[in-house]
């Protein structure tokens, strides 16, 4: 589970480290570089639908993860937009969360109860 953890926060520092120098270089008008290569229909348009389609799963377990409550539809928007840089951060804090347990992480706390027989 440190491997894991590791390897989150790793992700994170890449992407925000890229991200500020995107940022810096690009300014915040992401929408039309995103979409402009889906129109062109050339691979790095391609990629661009592929990972948009992956952020819409990350977004839609989130949000399921939080029985589509309010806050779970906030943090599957913010899921969407923020892409590995909000999912890295918010896989840390369920696995502190949790205790490093994976059925909760990935189910939510109620879903995760075991059903015992009586």
């Amino acid at each position: 589970m440190t491997a894991f953890r590791a390897f989150l926060l790793l992700i994170w520092l890449c992407i925000t480290a890229y991200t500020v120098i995107v940022v810096r270089d690009y300014g915040l008008n992401l929408f039309p570089y995103f979409f402009g290569d889906m129109m062109k229909l050339n691979w790095a348009g391609q990629f661009n639908l592929d990972f948009m389609f992956m952020l819409s799963l990350s977004g839609l377990w989130t949000a399921w993860r939080h029985d589509f409550s309010g806050a779970g539809l906030a943090l599957g928007l913010l899921a969407f937009l923020g892409g590995a840089a909000f999912l890295s951060v918010y896989l840390l804090v369920l696995l502190a969360q949790s205790g490093g347990d994976l059925r909760e992480v990935l189910l939510g706390k109620t879903r995760a109860v075991r059903k015992t027989a009586a």
